[in-house]
């Protein structure tokens, strides 16, 4: 996937420090050449140039205390990438690996992600390069609040509506509401995941990893398999992996791996609910490390990571799907080629973007079913966009309706996208097609509102 248009080489010449938005801009951009030939009108419009650039960056300074009263300085964004379909929408994330290039990229994928869902929201990212590992409650109260006291003059619930994303779960997203309502003196959906006592939604945090499971579910449909009796790889061990294992298992796989940033662990002979419970209490109660799991399950194996090695060795374990939930750029080349090598038939992609470019081509060459992470994760902000819909009705859903609709609008996404790839000449390719399909929904929004 080497970039050959004018729009791509405009980003490399414009934000040559900003590789990983370099990464999602040029996937993007060659992905979706066929509808750029098929609408010369949204060449002559300009559409892609405006569409590669934010609406808005906002960057700002966060100076907090410790519990010891010493003085910290991070640094806050919030990237409002595209607003043609509604409101921005897009998670915040704390993690010291920050910067703007993560958050254009992660921003401009959300616009594609977003407009897939079929909900009425734009797209957007931000976050600080704040660790909350390690640190007290209290201390993350403090910098939330500071955070918050700059970023809500730019939010709102018919604005920008944050959410979570790694290292902002509920506990953040409550300190960030409480000093949302004292600045502006609103009570409104400001924020998505909010608990369930003041407006938060059933099934959200459950979303990402059960619509990923969804979307794996259709893929297989298409060559008359389903996940009854099939081995899963997950890595992560956070909400997202917690509840793609959960609903993998639920369907009849069998759930092998979990790993954290310190390695991974793989149990052969399957993490039932009982085991998953205890990763769930190990990683959202105590926020332990994986390798714990061996202590509580000594037969099964932890392996610690190792950063001088070509790739990762949890790829390179049998398996028949994978299901990769934990950060950008988690499978290589390498990894892909273990994957193929060990029987993998299928890849449904939690994280935004776990894939590199030559592990998308690996996969792609051999016939692997991929679900790209704009599709295949985007049940999140799905649920998402229905919390929002409560909050405007003063209403909560069942945690069924709740469910059955996340479950339609990834039966929709996947069908989407599909139609898109067959459309476009790529059958079969869901990267394509799923990027050719947002990409559709949100130039024509931009065509009908004008050159703004």
């Amino acid at each position: 996937m080497k970039p050959s248009n004018d729009s791509v080489d405009q980003v490399l010449r414009r934000d040559q420090h900003e590789p990983e938005f370099h990464q999602a801009a040029s996937e993007v951009l060659e992905s979706i050449k066929p509808a750029l030939d098929q609408h010369p009108e949204y060449r002559s419009n300009k559409i892609v140039d405006r569409l590669v650039e934010p609406e808005r960056v906002i960057l700002f300074r966060v100076p907090w205390q410790d519990d010891q009263g010493e003085v910290h300085v991070n640094r806050g964004f919030r990237v409002e990438f595209n607003s043609a379909l509604g409101p921005y929408k897009g998670g915040l994330r704390f993690h010291p690996s920050v910067n703007l290039s993560i958050l254009k990229f992660l921003g401009f994928e959300q616009v594609f992600k977003n407009a897939l869902t079929m909900t009425p929201i734009g797209g957007g990212k931000g976050g600080a390069d704040f660790d909350p590992k390690g640190r007290t409650d209290s201390e993350v109260m403090r910098f939330c609040q500071s955070f918050m006291t700059e970023l809500f003059r730019h939010i709102g619930a018919s604005t920008d509506v944050p959410a979570g994303d790694i290292g902002v779960g509920g506990r953040e997203i409550g300190y960030l509401f409480g000093q949302y309502k004292r600045l502006a003196n609103r009570f409104e959906g400001v924020l998505t995941g909010k608990g369930l006592a003041w407006g938060g939604s059933l099934i959200r945090p459950e979303a990402t990893g059960y619509g990923q499971v969804y979307f794996a579910i259709e893929m297989l449909k298409t060559r008359g398999l389903d996940l009854q009796g099939k081995t899963c790889l997950v890595s992560g061990s956070g909400n997202v992996a917690q509840y793609a294992a959960q609903k993998a298992l639920e369907f009849g796989a069998k759930v092998i791996s979990f790993s954290d940033s310190s390695g991974f662990i793989v149990d052969e002979e399957g993490i039932d609910r009982g085991k998953l419970d205890f990763i769930m209490e190990l990683k959202n109660v105590r926020r332990g490390r994986i390798k714990e799991y061996v202590d509580r399950y000594p037969r099964a194996s932890y392996r610690a990571a190792d950063g001088s090695l070509d790739h990762n060795p949890l790829w390179d374990v049998k398996t028949d799907i994978a299901l990769p939930a934990a950060t950008q750029n988690e499978i290589n080349g390498k990894d892909a080629e273990n994957l193929v090598a060990n029987g993998c038939i299928c890849v449904s992609e939690g994280a935004n973007m776990p894939s590199t470019p030559e592990a998308i081509d690996v996969f792609l060459d051999k016939g692997i079913l991929l679900g790209p992470g704009k599709a295949a994760n985007a049940g999140g902000v799905a649920t998402s966009a229905l919390e929002m819909s409560q909050n405007s009705m003063r209403l909560s859903w069942t945690r069924e309706e709740v469910d059955r609709r996340l479950r339609d609008i990834m039966v929709n996404i996947h069908a989407t996208s599909l139609a898109a790839s067959e459309q476009y000449g790529a059958p079969g390719n869901l990267v394509v097609g799923a990027n050719i399909a947002g990409f559709l929904r949100v130039a024509n929004a931009m065509m009908d509102q004008g050159l703004v």
